[in-house]
């Protein structure tokens, strides 16, 4: 048996202890829960489970060969700086509008599609739901945490925990908020503290840049033709075809259904499984080269709109940029044997759009051919996949090792390795050669200088 997740207003579980008992128990004899063969294409409201899928069997599953310091320079972990996403959340109010449309119209057809989808599903979103946490994203952030203490016993340490030498900043968000106090949670269980304590930050100019950039805000956000690509894609024959097919599921005439209400419906599948662990009806409305389109579309709007269609876009991150690179800067300087030692860990919470704009800084997921409405046949191998880079609860690892040679860097994306750009060949680099390949972000990107630039144009504000 695994834990169960409800609807609002009831949550069931077991107890905390004997969920892990229990999921550890069931690793090695219960089936997978039955799970949509589209579930890996959700763009961002992909789970973390499809990313990393062992989590299914046993959600403490740690690869420590992850950690590719090298061997023979005796490397010991020093400061973790983890940047994370928020866990899975209920729809925006803007969402459930759109399902709620749908679901009147599916009701008001009498095909067997429409039929069996309301046997088995009734509307249950409510509005005020508006993006909250849900219970399985409290469950993503607290086993992260567990994780993440498992791989680096040193610096997540119950002594560390128990003196609060951890720092915790947060967006203002209360999905954030409730992120990082379920991390915390997390933390603390994994040491045996049953009285949870909380201590965080709250930073918006960290974890919230995007809105505070007025060239983003701007020359993007509000800009209506900075997403020109997504909107050619929507009346394009690849999202036509999908449009056309789910209308004779469902018996419609294809006018009926804008793409609004066809990605509502993909999106219903997604909610229904990240929130209820729950394979919908919905689901059945598309097959998997539908979903490719589906996540295509989500992946235009994201480069165009987040990460490396616009230089603004990853520009409006270097505050973040530059608050990570001054913490790793002081926990790696040479200390005198009488000093304290350097901040053990530092966990910001975020959003995807926190952590798309500083991927692209780094230049990291940038395809040699631009993702655009025209080429989407010769995009099946690209790297700039939100369902693998920004599902709920990503996390953005830098590892600091302290070595022989001197510091080293390693990154982690969602507990997988990533090698810096221009350092390809190297997992754990020399920090100071990382910080020379940043060199020009690290001696300018200033954000106040980037960010106040007034390009013309205004257009509807949107978010994830």
């Amino acid at each position: 048996m695994r834990p169960i997740f409800l609807s609002r207003p009831g949550f069931i579980a077991a107890p905390f202890g004997l969920v892990l008992v229990l999921s550890r128990l069931s690793s090695c004899s219960s089936p997978l829960p039955d799970i949509p063969d589209i579930a890996p294409y959700f763009g961002t409201k992909t789970r973390y489970e499809e990313v990393n899928p062992v989590l299914l069997r046993d959600i403490l599953t740690v690869n420590k060969s992850v950690l590719r310091a090298p061997q023979s320079e005796r490397c010991s972990p020093v400061h973790l700086t983890a940047v994370i996403r928020h866990g899975s959340r209920y729809p925006t109010a803007k969402n459930i509008r759109r399902i709620h449309k749908l679901s009147e119209l599916i009701r008001a057809q009498s095909s067997r599609r429409s039929e069996e989808i309301h046997r088995d599903w009734s509307m249950w979103y409510t509005e005020d739901m508006d993006g909250e946490l849900v219970e399985k994203g409290r469950y993503d952030l607290r086993h992260l945490a567990r994780r993440l203490s498992l791989l680096f016993p040193s610096l997540l340490s119950e002594e560390n925990v128990k003196q609060q030498k951890i720092r915790f900043l947060s967006s203002s968000k209360r999905r954030c908020v409730a992120s990082v106090e379920a991390f915390q949670q997390g933390l603390q269980q994994h040491w045996g503290h049953q009285d949870v304590q909380y201590n965080h930050q709250v930073n918006d100019e960290l974890m919230r840049f995007f809105e505070r950039c007025r060239g983003y805000v701007e020359g993007v956000e509000n800009n209506r033709t900075a997403l020109a690509e997504v909107e050619k894609f929507k009346r394009g024959e690849e999202m036509e075809g999908v449009r056309r097919r789910m209308a004779e599921h469902l018996g419609l005439p294809p006018h009926r259904l804008t793409p609004d209400l066809v990605e509502a419906a993909f999106f219903l599948c997604s909610y229904e499984l990240s929130i209820r662990s729950h394979h919908s009806p919905w689901c059945f409305l598309f097959d998997e080269n539908d979903a490719k389109v589906l996540e295509y579309k989500s992946d235009l709007k994201q480069y165009w709109k987040r990460s490396h269609g616009h230089v603004i876009s990853s520009l409006s991150s270097c505050p973040l940029f530059h608050h990570v690179f001054r913490t790793l800067d002081r926990a790696g300087r040479p200390r005198r044997t009488d000093e304290a030692l350097p901040e053990p860990a530092s966990i910001q919470v975020g959003h995807a759009e926190t952590l798309l704009p500083l991927l692209s800084l780094l230049g990291l997921y940038k395809d040699q051919t631009a993702p655009k409405a025209h080429n989407y046949n010769t995009q099946h191998g690209r790297s700039f996949r939100t369902s693998r880079i920004v599902p709920y609860a990503a996390n953005l690892l830098f590892v600091l090792y302290d070595c022989q040679r001197g510091p080293r860097l390693q990154l982690l994306l969602n507990e997988m390795p990533v090698q810096f750009l221009g350092l390809e060949e190297q997992d754990a680099p020399l920090y100071r050669d990382v910080r020379a390949i940043y060199r020009h972000l690290l001696d300018g990107c200033d954000f106040h200088k980037e960010c106040e630039v007034k390009p013309e144009g205004r257009g509807p504000n949107t978010e994830l």
